[in-house]
């Protein structure tokens, strides 16, 4: 990371971007892969269950990170 104000050096952006494109390669590989018809519905409910908690945390800590050194949410 470059000194001034803690930004990244644009050899960083492209890292961070590469491996967010990758991310997203693999998230498509799996989605296509793996189609929802070949899930039963007890393993359907379990996903749901899991990506709903998923996304509630990711939220949270969203909402922790933008709250700034206070530790408190935005209001």
């Amino acid at each position: 990371m470059a000194a001034n104000n803690n930004m990244p050096s644009t050899l960083d952006k492209e890292q961070i971007f590469g491996m967010a494109e990758k991310e997203m390669e693999y998230r498509v590989e799996l989605f296509n892969k793996y189609k929802e018809s070949e899930l039963n519905m007890g393993e359907n409910s379990c996903i749901d269950r899991c990506v709903s908690k998923y996304w509630h945390v990711t939220n949270l800590v969203g909402q922790l990170l933008g709250s700034g050194p206070s530790g408190r949410p935005p209001m």
